[in-house]
């Protein structure tokens, strides 16, 4: 199985990314054979999605690519940031694009989203969002989990959660894709 992931973050110090590392990290000692690629978002800049650019310019190479590295995997893992309720300017953008290649950005493959942000909500109101919409852009969701305030929940040092709880309940999301 090819598996991709992602912090929805172009931050660099991402805690979403630090999310989504450990993630894969579970996925990697849970299924040894599993191909994974984890993608920065740092790679996709592009300009601001307008219909007039894409008039003009047509779609972006960065667009294209991203795209069609959802399309070489068997399943995708995001981890989504919230900036002011919403997704971040960088994955937001990038989804503008590449939605105007296929409204169906996500091909019909499972989905497995996570959050998390400094605050105690976790970025469950931006994995709202996403777990409301997810179907219409072609995601089969497969779990998700919005992991309440990352510095509470997560040693800043090791990278790995501070409770048993928290890390089975990583291990029990993660484990909806060995049916896929």
């Amino acid at each position: 199985m090819k598996i991709l992931a992602f912090a929805a973050s172009n931050s660099r110090q991402s805690i979403n990314g630090k999310l989504v590392r450990y993630a894969l990290q579970r996925v990697e000692a849970l299924a040894p054979n599993a191909e994974t690629k984890v993608l920065d978002l740092n790679d996709y800049e592009m300009p601001i999605y307008s219909i007039d650019r894409e008039t003009e310019d047509g779609i972006p190479e960065e667009a294209q690519r991203f795209y069609d590295e959802l399309g070489a995997v068997d399943a995708i893992l995001i981890s989504f940031a919230e900036h002011n309720g919403a997704y971040t300017a960088a994955y937001k953008n990038i989804f503008d694009w590449v939605s105007r290649i296929d409204m169906k950005v996500f091909r019909g493959k499972p989905v497995l989203a996570f959050s998390t942000s400094p605050g105690p909500r976790g970025g469950a109101t931006v994995m709202g969002t996403f777990t409301n919409a997810a179907a219409i852009f072609g995601a089969e969701l497969i779990g998700s989990l919005s992991i309440g305030s990352f510095g509470e929940r997560f040693d800043s040092e090791s990278g790995l959660p501070t409770d048993s709880d928290l890390a089975q309940q990583i291990e029990d999301t993660l484990a909806a894709l060995s049916g896929k």
